[in-house]
C-alpha cells in the first residue's frame, strides 16, 4: 500500500506548505513559470505519483470522448470499467492512508451497506485555452484581504490563486473556479432513516457577469455571480423563489439575498440565505453555505492549509448521470447505493476551518478536500462544537466534455447523528441535462423579477 504521510512536492517544488496560516506569501516569477510545464495550466501537479496508481495529466477528455444524447446528456466514455477492487467495512484499515476521516466514519456508521468501488483513475479534467491564457496572465496578481475574507485585483477570471500558499487562496478557488451561465433543473432529497422520501423538485438559473450581454464588467467589478432558484413541487412549496447577488469581497459588499413566498405573493429580504442559514426546503438537513459544497463569505472561519495528500474521491461519476437511471435506485437508507458510484484515487488539497473567536457557526470545523485539477470540494468534514464529527459531504464529479467543464452529478450530506442525509442536484428525470447554452439578461436577476418568475 503506497502511503502518503508527507506533503507532496507541486511539479517537484517543495512549496513548503506545513500548515501555512491564512496570509499568504507572494508568488515568484519562477512559479508562475511551472504553469503549463510542471504544472497544469491551472496549477495542477502535471507528473502522475511514483506508485503510477494516478497518471499523469495529458489535457482532460476531448469532446469526442462520447456522445450527447437527448436533452443535453452525454454518455459515459468509461462505461466498460469494472471496479479494480471495493473497499469495504471489513477492508478499510487496509486502505485508511488514502481515506478522509468522513469515509472512515461511514464505513463504522453503516458497515453492512456503506462501500466505495474503486475504478482506474482517469485525469478527465481540462479547460477551454482562453482559461488557461486567463490564469497565467493573473496568476500572482490576486491578493487576500481582511485576513482572506476577501479578494483584490482579481475581476471576472478563473481560478484567483493558481499556485496557493494558503488554505483561504484553496477555498478562493473553489470559489472562483471556472464555471458558465447554466440553467438547470434538479431534485433535492432528505430520506428519512426508513428510506421514505419525498422529491423537492428545483429549477435554478445562474449568470456570471463576463458571460452575459448586458451587463458592463466594469461597472460590477466586485459582483461573483447572480442565482435565482424556484421550487417547483410538491405542491405545497411550488411557486418559492430565491434570489442571490454574490460578491467577491462580502465584507465590503455582502451578500445581497431575496425570496418570493407564493403564499403570501410578496417579495422581502433574506439575510438568512448564508453561512449556516438553512438551506432551501431542506429540512435542517443543510445550511445556506453547504450548497455547491462551499460557498459564500469565508470570513467566519479561520483556514490553515494542511497539505496535499492522495484520496480516493468521487470521481467521473458518469453513472449517476445517465438518462436512464431512477431517483429511487440511488436514494437507498443511509446514503446513497454504491452500485452508481465511482471512486478514484487523486491528489487533493486538505484546508481545515475553526471558527473565529467570537463568530458563530453550527461547524466548528470543516475539513474540505479540493480536488487539484478541478479546485472543486470533493468530501468535507463538519463537525460540531464538542469537536464529534457529525456530517459527511460527497461532491460527485463528472467531467462535461462536450463544453469542458467539471461539475457535480450530485452532492451528499450525511448526518451520521441522525442517520439521515440529504442529496441534490441529480437530475436523470427532469426535462433536460444541465442547459451551458443559456444566456441570461441582468433583468432576469432583480428582486422585480422575482414575482413573475414565481407564478405557480
Amino acid at each position: 500500500m503506497h502511503k502518503q504521510h508527507t506533503l507532496l512536492a507541486a511539479g517537484g517544488l517543495v512549496l513548503s506548505l506545513l500548515a501555512t496560516s491564512v496570509m499568504a506569501q507572494s508568488v515568484s516569477p519562477a512559479e508562475i513559470a511551472q504553469l503549463g510545464s510542471n504544472l497544469t495550466p491551472v496549477g495542477a501537479e502535471r507528473a502522475g505519483n511514483a506508485a503510477g496508481t494516478i497518471p499523469e495529466w495529458t489535457g482532460g477528455l476531448g469532446p469526442d470522448s462520447g456522445q450527447t444524447v437527448g436533452d443535453n446528456f452525454q454518455t459515459n466514455p468509461f462505461a466498460g470499467e469494472q471496479p479494480q477492487f471495493v473497499i469495504t467495512a471489513q477492508n478499510y484499515q487496509q486502505y485508511r492512508d488514502n481515506l478522509s476521516p468522513g469515509q472512515i466514519a461511514m464505513f463504522e456508521r453503516y458497515p453492512e451497506t456503506f462501500r466505495m468501488p474503486v475504478y482506474q483513475s482517469h485525469r478527465s479534467v481540462g479547460y477551454p485555452q482562453e482559461v488557461y491564457d486567463q490564469v497565467r496572465a493573473t496568476a500572482g496578481q490576486a491578493r487576500l484581504v481582511n485576513n482572506g475574507d476577501g479578494i483584490e485585483n482579481f475581476t471576472h477570471g478563473s481560478f484567483a490563486f493558481p499556485i496557493p500558499k494558503s488554505g483561504a487562496e484553496v477555498i478562493w478557488n473553489h470559489n472562483t473556479r471556472y464555471r458558465l451561465n447554466v440553467k438547470r433543473w434538479y431534485m433535492q432529497a432528505m430520506p428519512q432513516t426508513n428510506g421514505s422520501y419525498t422529491l423537492i423538485k428545483m429549477e435554478e438559473e445562474v449568470g456570471y457577469p463576463q458571460y452575459m450581454p448586458d451587463v458592463d464588467e466594469t461597472n460590477v467589478p466586485n459582483t461573483l455571480l447572480y442565482f435565482k432558484q424556484r421550487v417547483n413541487a410538491p405542491a405545497r412549496l411550488a411557486g418559492n423563489v430565491l434570489l442571490v447577488h454574490d460578491s467577491l469581497d462580502q465584507l465590503k459588499e455582502p451578500r445581497m439575498a431575496w425570496v418570493y413566498n407564493a403564499g403570501q405573493r410578496r417579495v422581502r429580504r433574506a439575510p438568512q440565505v448564508a453561512y449556516d442559514g438553512p438551506g432551501t426546503a431542506s429540512d435542517g438537513m443543510r445550511t445556506s453555505d453547504n450548497f455547491s459544497m462551499y460557498n459564500g463569505a469565508p470570513d467566519r472561519y479561520n483556514w490553515t492549509l494542511v497539505g496535499k495528500k492522495e484520496v480516493y474521491i468521487p470521481y467521473n461519476s458518469y453513472k449517476m448521470a445517465q438518462r436512464d437511471v431512477k431517483y429511487a435506485d440511488v436514494l437507498k437508507v443511509g446514503h446513497i447505493n454504491p452500485e452508481h458510484t465511482r471512486f478514484e484515487l487523486h491528489r487533493v488539497w486538505e484546508v481545515q476551518g475553526n471558527v473565529k473567536q467570537g463568530q458563530r457557526h453550527i461547524y466548528a470545523q470543516r475539513n474540505f478536500f479540493v480536488d487539484e485539477d478541478s479546485w472543486m470540494i470533493t468530501l468535507a468534514d463538519h463537525y460540531d462544537g464538542r469537536g464529534t464529527l457529525w456530517r459527511v459531504g460527497e461532491g460527485h464529479i463528472a467531467f462535461n466534455y462536450r463544453v469542458k467543464l467539471p461539475g457535480y452529478t450530485i452532492e451528499t450530506l450525511y448526518d451520521l447523528l441522525a442517520g439521515r442525509y440529504i442529496a441534490l442536484g441529480m437530475y436523470t428525470e427532469e426535462v433536460s441535462a444541465p442547459q451551458f447554452d443559456f444566456v441570461p439578461t441582468y433583468n432576469q436577476f432583480t428582486p422585480a423579477a422575482l414575482r413573475a418568475s414565481g407564478v405557480r
